[in-house]
């Protein structure tokens, strides 16, 4: 039925002219075309699509017939495919581009992700052949391809391990190596108007090639659209291998080509890294410079230079490593900033890598004006304490006293007032603390030139470490690493500095110390211990009346409801807590002690 609908339709239609069908015909010979397809009919429509007397009539109605003949396609195994497969060349011979064009992209759509990998393996090359049928009018179908390509790739799983990139297991690899080759006859004529624009005067230029300079900057402007998403996704999703781990990464290659693609569309690789500082030329165009340039691409663009080193060899050597990390601090601020542990890593990553380039003690105090210098600290402060992953947080800590160690004396001394005045969390303030009594150690020893650490300088710094936060009332347990780096410091200035010397200044503020930090801390200690020890005494007598009745409790220290556990686990944490003042009042006495005779010497 389906067929003799179909040759009754093509005959009809050989006797009018092509643009002369009617809805109807094109309704016909689509339905039935599908059907005979469908049918196991293709051999009958093949000789139907190859008669000479019906080309006209394919070229203005066969791409219709492109769902079923992809379906076919892609299954692989159909008795059809050698027929089917012969029909959709034909087709692409034949028909329109731009109907061509708009029946690809329809079947590119696919929810699968086998699916989507195949579609893309097999639709690529005949969108390719198509789009180069349009001449110098392709640049807005370019780009409508490019962002479906790219819609159906962020649909693949990544390969998170060796093997699975190695094995391609979700095809992503050989989705990337097809793309790649769908978009390089389009970056070769780009980069070949290119030098030839260069060779023009200004104004042949001007008189002779305006058109035709607008066509070529709407085709750069896509791929540079393409390069910008492919940066951003997979790029920046993706942990690419070294060469030790894998020696023939497809997805590594692929950064690479994205690269080489850039740079040979008159994209210079230096500027994009290093635009926070550097002033862009204003380039001709559609798109407004964030758009153009998406900060997280560039992020990702720097990270594969730094990180990877690819393209490095384009890089001038001119660049100061100084200058590389303010570069680079932009976009390390934007990747520590995101809550993706993708990015995360990478902008610890990048932020390492711009950094072990600096020389220890180099980075002047100015710097600390500029405001990605105080952001990324915060940020890092964030991915130590709040981030998930126990790796990213040890390699936080690690990046954290790197990017001390690079500052001089005043900008570390600046640094930590800034650090103890905002981060708001015990264990960073105790890790500064800790940082602090380093330095003044080092500008204790003879032949030191440091004089931030010690003096006139070091007394505002002691007052605000040698402090209670809230007084007596400060919840120890909280403040514990804080408390505990403090007595710390304190004792060991005691030791190290002599009431005769008094390099730090500590003999003379001691008095100050005392009212400020050690009194008040000693408040805190009895209150805080006579609440734990009453909260203590009534969860054992809570345990002995309802030792046969419900083996759950409920205690409350302070405000604070403490979750529902055993009686014996309440009784642990209390007995701990107890035992964690006992260790803030040993330190505390031997320091009582200490000035004590030290003071009578």
């Amino acid at each position: 039925m389906a067929l003799e609908q179909l040759i009754d339709v093509v005959q009809r239609c050989q006797a009018v002219p092509d643009d002369s069908y009617t809805t109807e015909d094109h309704d016909v010979f689509t339905i039935a075309g599908r059907t005979c397809i469908e049918e196991g009919n293709s051999t009958q429509v093949l000789s139907i699509i190859l008669d000479e007397k019906n080309q006209d009539i394919v070229r203005c109605m066969g791409w219709n017939l492109l769902p079923p003949l992809i379906r076919v396609l892609l299954q692989k195994d159909d008795q059809h495919l050698p027929q089917c497969l012969a029909i959709f060349n034909h087709l692409l011979e034949t028909c329109r581009p731009k109907e061509l064009l708009i029946g690809l992209l329809e079947q590119l759509e696919q929810d699968d992700p086998d699916t989507v990998a195949e579609s893309l393996h097999l639709l690529l090359k005949p969108l390719q052949k198509v789009l180069l049928c349009l001449g110098t009018r392709k640049a807005s179908s370019l780009g409508m391809t490019l962002s479906s390509v790219l819609d159906q790739v962020a649909k693949l799983p990544l390969p998170h391990t060796k093997d699975q990139e190695e094995d391609d297991v979700f095809s992503l690899c050989r989705s990337c190596t097809d793309l790649i080759a769908f978009v390089r006859p389009f970056v070769n004529e780009v980069s070949q108007n290119l030098l030839y624009s260069e060779e023009l005067s200004e104004n042949t230029d001007k008189m002779a090639g305006g058109q035709s300079y607008d066509n070529e900057d709407e085709l750069r402007t896509e791929l540079l659209k393409f390069c910008m998403k492919t940066l951003s996704h997979p790029l920046l999703e993706v942990q690419l291998k070294d060469p030790d781990t894998l020696a023939v990464s497809p997805l590594r290659n692929f950064a690479t080509e994205i690269l080489n693609t850039l740079s040979a569309i008159g994209e210079s690789l230096t500027s994009l890294v290093y635009q926070p500082l550097l002033k862009r030329k204003q380039v001709p165009g559609f798109l407004e410079e964030e758009v153009r340039y998406p900060k997280e691409s560039l992020a990702s663009l720097a990270h594969l230079v730094f990180v990877h080193h690819l393209a490095a060899d384009t890089f001038p050597s001119v660049f100061c490593p100084v200058f590389c990390l303010r570069c680079n601090m932009e976009h390390i601020c934007l990747l520590l900033s995101r809550t993706e542990e993708t990015r995360i890593q990478k902008g610890l990553e990048l932020y390492e890598k711009s950094l072990v380039r600096v020389a220890d003690g180099s980075l002047p105090a100015d710097l600390l004006e500029i405001k990605t210098f105080l952001t990324v600290p915060q940020n890092l402060v964030k991915v130590m304490t709040i981030c998930p992953r126990h790796d990213l947080r040890t390699k936080g800590l690690k990046v954290f006293q790197l990017s001390i160690d690079k500052f001089d004396t005043e900008a570390k001394y600046n640094f930590f007032q800034y650090l103890l005045k905002t981060s708001n969390h015990s264990g960073v303030e105790g890790y500064i603390i800790k940082n602090i009594k380093n330095q003044i150690d080092i500008a204790l020893k003879p032949g030191s030139s440091n004089t931030w650490f010690v003096g006139v300088h070091l007394l505002p710094l002691l007052r605000k470490v040698l402090s209670l936060p809230d007084g007596p009332e400060t919840d120890l347990l909280q403040y514990l690493d804080r408390v505990m780096e403090s007595l710390n410091l304190l004792r060991y200035l005691v030791i190290r500095d002599k009431v005769t010397e008094n390099q730090t200044g500590i003999w003379t503020e001691l008095y100050k110390i005392e009212d400020t930090f050690l009194k008040p801390l000693r408040v805190g200690l009895n209150m805080s211990r006579a609440h734990y020890e009453r909260e203590l005494h009534n969860t054992m007598e809570t345990k002995k009346g309802r030792a046969k009745e419900e083996p759950m409790l409920s205690v409350s220290v302070g405000d604070e409801k403490l979750p529902n556990m055993t009686s014996e686990s309440q009784i642990q944490a209390l007995h701990s807590a107890l035992h964690t003042f006992d260790m803030i009042e040993s330190v505390l006495v031997r320091i009582e002690e200490l000035v004590d005779v030290k003071e009578n010497l």
